[in-house]
């Protein structure tokens, strides 16, 4: 029976070592047992060991016998050991050496059987650290992470940016000295520079996310986006996507993650207008947000912490929808924190003539139009219309003017003034001087919305003073 032969260290004589030497791979030479009989100068160096400390012995106990991790790495499981008994040659990329003083490194190495005469003899191990190539694609990968999120984010926020630049036009809709637009100057500048929440109440068109955009840009957070979400312009279904994200395949439709306005204002601000229009599922899921600052993508499982300040407006009364059982009580309370109302046009007439100055201003340069303008007879047309839809009919109606003009002066031709009814088709009889008295004072005061005082109030225009007014209607009982 012939006797089993084994790599030694007669197979490694000086002239067959002298390229082994010289490589700067580590090499390793293994008889059958696993014991090292050949270790050139590159593994010494690269593992700590010298040769001598490891001739004879078992290299995987010096070498190989944890995972990175520190887990325990059976000799059975280690490929060279098993090249060893199956003569098959293996690559591994994604390994550890331990070196002498307990240190690990990532190592790519191979193991190659060793044949005499066609009988497995051995196995050669050839090694080489990994460490910087592990640290650059390490490094790649996260740079690769960062870039791709950014790319996301900036796709996300991209018609969110649009917007804003958008909303720029109008900002004019707060200008003016009267009395309600410096009161509301005054409160914006109380709470701007502090993460309370607001809340904005006023009619529509009175410039609500005006007031959120001036919060926004007076706050330490104005170089970080404001988002604006408008809760009536979404579907329930559809809204929860809007303010919190989903995942790819949370639903039908849903090709990709996409990220909610909620992420996108973290350390910025997010503004819901129309919050009142929010269903009472939203609100519950919205109450959640604001208290904990974090939430869930539909379709993730994963919490998401967002650091932002909130602000919200409406034209309902919050406080009766709260009664009528249309909106939490709970949610009033943490959005009531600083209310601000936003006081309707008809209350700041006074504002007019600054705010159809710049208004013109800005829309002839839109519009590419060239007026200088506005007629005498025009502005007091303007001041005599009750403004139903505030700064936004202001607005609207200047850029209509402006594309109608063959001129540089406006003068509102176009503006139809609220006429006073014509009772005289509903009258059978002549009335008499008191009836028709009250009756044209009843007309009067509809017109002007009840306003007795002011310069656009009833007594202003019947020319009485407001007490005098106040007297004849006690006198004719008149009541609203």
């Amino acid at each position: 029976m012939t006797e089993k032969s084994s790599l030694t260290t007669s197979h490694f004589l000086p002239e067959n070592t002298l390229l082994l030497n010289a490589m700067t791979e580590g090499v390793y030479g293994f008889d059958l047992k696993g014991n090292a009989v050949f270790i050139n100068p590159a593994a010494e160096q690269m593992t700590g060991w010298n040769a001598e400390e490891l001739i004879g012995k078992n290299i995987h106990d010096c070498h190989h016998h944890s995972h990175a991790d520190g887990s325990h790495y059976p000799q059975q499981d280690c490929p060279i050991y098993r090249t060893l008994h199956d003569g098959i040659a293996r690559q591994v990329s994604d390994d550890v050496f331990w070196r002498k003083d307990g240190s690990c490194f990532p190592v790519y190495y191979s193991s190659t059987p060793v044949y005499d005469n066609n009988i497995l003899i051995g196995v050669i191990a050839i090694f080489r650290d990994v460490s910087i190539q592990k640290h650059t694609e390490d490094s790649l990968r996260k740079a690769l992470a960062q870039v791709q999120a950014l790319s996301e984010r900036l796709t996300s926020e991209n018609q969110y940016l649009l917007t804003e630049l958008q909303g720029k036009q109008g900002a004019m809709g707060l200008s003016g000295n009267s009395k309600a637009i410096n009161h509301l100057t005054q409160q914006i500048n109380l709470v701007a520079n502090t993460d309370s929440t607001v809340l904005i109440c006023g009619e529509n068109g009175t410039g609500k996310e005006l007031v959120a955009r001036s919060l926004h840009q007076l706050s330490h957070r104005k170089n970080h986006p404001m988002v604006s979400v408008n809760c009536a312009a979404f579907s329930a279904s559809i809204l929860e996507s809007e303010l919190f994200g989903h995942e790819k395949g949370a639903f039908t439709g849903a090709i990709s993650r996409r990220k909610g306005r909620f992420e996108l204002a973290h350390n910025g601000t997010l503004f819901l207008d129309e919050i009142a229009e929010l269903s009472l599922e939203a609100q519950s899921k919205l109450l959640r947000v604001i208290q904990e600052q974090s939430f869930e993508r539909v379709g993730s499982s994963e919490t998401i912490k967002v650091n932002i300040r909130l602000i919200a407006a409406t034209h309902h009364d919050l406080q009766a929808r709260v009664e009528q059982g249309l909106f939490r009580m709970d949610l009033f309370y943490r959005l009531n924190v600083f209310p601000i109302q936003v006081p309707p046009l008809r209350d700041r007439q006074d504002d007019l003539p600054n705010l159809v100055s710049d208004l013109v201003a800005s829309l002839s340069q839109k519009l590419a139009k060239k007026i200088t303008k506005v007629s005498a007879k025009g502005l007091h047309k303007l001041q005599q219309y009750p403004w139903p839809g505030n700064v936004r009919e202001l607005q609207n109606l200047i850029e209509r003017e402006i594309i109608l003009t063959h001129d540089n002066t406006l003068t509102f031709n176009s503006l139809q003034l609220p006429t006073l009814k014509d009772n005289n088709t509903a009258i059978k009889q002549p009335l008499t001087m008191i009836e028709a008295e009250a009756a044209h004072i009843i007309d009067i005061l509809e017109l002007t919305q009840w306003r007795i005082s002011g310069p656009n109030g009833a007594a202003a225009m019947l020319a009485l003073p407001p007490s005098t007014l106040r007297s004849r209607m006690k006198k004719l009982g008149i009541n609203r």
